[in-house]
């Protein structure tokens, strides 16, 4: 342990053993000014902090000086009841701040006890308790707000976490000052209680063990036991200050002499407003202007002092902003950072802003947030962040989605409208404007919210337009998952995996494999659609089979296949897997046109004819199962797969290719055509 930490629990243990040890009147002494001490700066911390969170010690610290503070009454009280007498600073209070005269000294006692205990006391335990519970139900909110922040490319993940961190740590801050604050409450209570027995007992032993009389005990332990209340009540007072003063504060730019003169006295017109009524009222009453005038005129010269220190500040800020713009396009750095691409750029016109203002009830950013957690959960993959821009050169009701600077996508959504596509009843039945529905390429017509009820009663299905953007955004986003793998992306990834099989990582990388062998084979998994979110199988595939192929196509094919139920269960429909099969010829036809390259590697060579008629043949058949509401699925021998899916890309990119080997045994396999050439 440190010499810090030693200390702390020294003064801990000394604290409790205060209560129990009789204490020399010098060392008693020492410690009373010591107690006034750490209430003073404890008040002027509490004064010179910008926000509660500078001072989240603080609820523990009125603990350890209200436990101080009733340590001293119990070690002041054993000494004035046993030796009359309660020390130097005792004596001194009771003496010189109240006069010599008990009367006196009892009723600034009482004076001061009111103000700690029904005015500061009462009033910071009520803003404590309040400001916690509000701070309590302000969480999800502040939560939300921090996301939609992260999500708006506002703030980085860092800071999100920062700020979550901070919003915990204020409602356990005020959550602790509404306990603390009992502390101080119950101090002043203690304190009337310890004065009526040091008074009572102090007659009563005074004249029993001591011998003194009436008047001499009264005036002897009256007086101590005054001094001694006041002695307490001082520090108590100031704790009591710095407690107000914590929990009234919100966060703010400076401390809290900077926050008084900067906003009371940021109305100079005011000020002279003060000084004319001070001056008007000293000349019609009695009190004369002989007061007054001093004061008006202190406000007046206040007020035009201020006036002429706001102009030149004004002026200065004025400067100091021009110079920095001529700073900024002088700076090679400033151009430099024109260079950075943000990953992913959502972009809208200024017809679709209510949609990104929470103000205006608009909700797309909770949905990105929901597209980020889909994302994770479905395919394993962290979406980068998407920021929101407003773009006045495009049209108001369009969108554009980019992709490190290149529009991958965008659509026209209009906000006072609903996009109904058609489920099979007659396209002609409504009116509206007529498109094609950017997600899946639907004959779709945009209605007002008139005929919306008509289109659901004629069998359209009805959709608003932050779901089209957000179904648009989710379905572009899949196509382009392997490219928002990248290597850092990928180290993250490997990271996190360490945290949990440190071993197996450990294993793989680097001695097997590097980042980017793995990034490979990772983005050739998600370019098919394949979640990666298992990546302890995917990682154990990947040491079984490295040592004898580095080839990344190849190492996708073994982890496909310890993949099987995963993507049965992707691709089955209640335990039936409807597939077009590929027929023997074709088969044959790509296994002949494989050949091995002087590297190792193995490519597809084949005549163009051959090619063109096998891709003519693939259009034929997806063609035929899409005409039948179907979804086509390509089965074939582990061999081939990865060629033949070259083929079907061609074709149409969404339409899977699978081997036998990834499959489980059990599943039921029906055929619905067979691709030969």
């Amino acid at each position: 342990m440190r010499a810090k930490d030693i200390s702390v629990l020294f003064v801990v243990i000394l604290i409790v053993a205060m209560m129990i040890i009789p204490m020399p009147l010098l060392l008693l002494d020492f410690l009373l000014i010591c107690n006034i001490s750490v209430s003073l700066m404890i008040l002027l911390v509490a004064m010179n902090t910008k926000e509660p969170l500078e001072f989240s010690i603080f609820p523990t610290a009125i603990l350890l000086t209200t436990l101080f503070r009733l340590a001293l009454n119990v070690s002041t009280t054993r000494s004035i009841l046993s030796n009359a007498d309660g020390g130097h600073v005792i004596e001194t209070f009771g003496s010189f701040v109240i006069g010599g005269s008990p009367v006196v000294g009892f009723v600034v006692f009482l004076i001061l006890v009111v103000i700690q205990f029904l005015v500061i006391t009462k009033g910071s335990e009520r803003v404590a308790e309040v400001a916690a519970r509000f701070t309590l139900d302000a969480m999800p909110g502040k939560q939300m707000s921090i996301d939609a922040d992260m999500n708006a490319g506002l703030i980085s993940e860092q800071d999100a976490r920062a700020r979550r961190k901070k919003v915990e740590m204020e409602s356990d801050f005020y959550g602790a000052m509404d306990g603390a604050s009992k502390f101080v409450k119950g101090d002043a209570i203690a304190g009337i209680i310890i004065l009526l027995i040091n008074v009572i007992g102090g007659f009563a032993i005074g004249m029993a063990i001591h011998g003194m009389g009436f008047a001499e005990a009264a005036s002897t332990f009256t007086l101590l036991s005054v001094g001694d209340g006041l002695v307490s009540q001082v520090p108590a007072l100031l704790i009591s200050t710095a407690t107000g003063i914590t929990v009234t504060r919100a966060a703010s730019e400076g401390n809290l002499g900077t926050d008084i003169i900067g906003q009371i006295f940021n109305y100079p017109k005011l000020l002279y407003i003060v000084a004319g009524t001070i001056f008007i009222f000293g000349l019609l009453t009695p009190i004369g202007l002989v007061l007054t005038v001093p004061v008006a005129g202190i406000l007046a010269f206040s007020a035009f002092t201020i006036s002429k220190n706001t102009k030149k500040e004004e002026l200065l800020s004025e400067q100091e902003e021009m110079e920095s713009v001529e700073d900024d396009l002088r700076s090679p750095e400033k151009v430099i950072n024109l260079l950075q691409v943000d990953t992913l750029e959502l972009e809208i016109g200024y017809g679709l802003i209510p949609l990104a203002d929470q103000k205006q009830g608009g909700d797309i950013l909770d949905r990105i947030v929901m597209i980020r957690r889909q994302f994770a959960l479905e395919l394993g993959l962290v979406i980068p962040t998407i920021r929101i821009r407003d773009n006045l050169q495009l049209p108001p009701n369009q969108y554009s989605l980019k992709f490190r600077g290149n529009r991958i996508a965008s659509g026209e959504v209009f906000l006072d409208h609903f996009l109904a596509m058609n489920q099979g009843a007659d396209a002609d039945g409504i009116e509206g404007i007529q498109v094609i529905e950017p997600s899946f390429g639907l004959p779709a017509v945009w209605v007002s919210m008139e005929a919306k009820q008509r289109a659901e009663l004629l069998g359209y299905m009805i959709v608003d337009p932050p779901s089209v953007i957000a179904t648009h955004l989710t379905e572009v986003l899949k196509q382009y998952a392997h490219q928002l793998l990248r290597r850092e992306e990928a180290k993250e990834l490997i990271d996190n995996l360490k945290e949990t099989h440190p071993n197996l990582v450990d294993e793989l990388v680097p001695n097997l494999l590097t980042v980017g062998d793995i990034q490979k084979v990772l983005q050739n998994l998600l370019r098919e659609q394949i979640s990666i979110r298992d990546l302890a199988s995917i990682f154990e595939t990947l040491a079984d089979y490295a040592s004898y192929t580095k080839e990344p196509r190849v190492l996708t094919e073994y982890v496909r296949q310890s993949l099987t139920r995963q993507i049965t269960e992707q691709y089955a429909d209640e335990g039936v897997i409807h597939v077009l099969t590929a027929g023997a010829t074709l088969e044959k036809g790509i296994s002949d046109s494989i050949q091995q390259a002087e590297t190792g590697m193995y490519y597809l060579s084949m005549d163009p004819q051959m090619s063109r008629k096998i891709t003519e043949q693939l259009k034929t058949e997806i063609e035929h199962v899409l005409k039948a509401g179907g979804q086509p699925i390509f089965l074939t021998s582990p061999s081939i797969r990865m060629y033949l899916k070259q083929f079907v890309d061609k074709v149409l990119p969404t339409v899977p290719v699978l081997s036998y080997t990834e499959l489980e045994p059990d599943i039921e396999i029906q055929s619905i055509g067979v691709v030969n050439i």
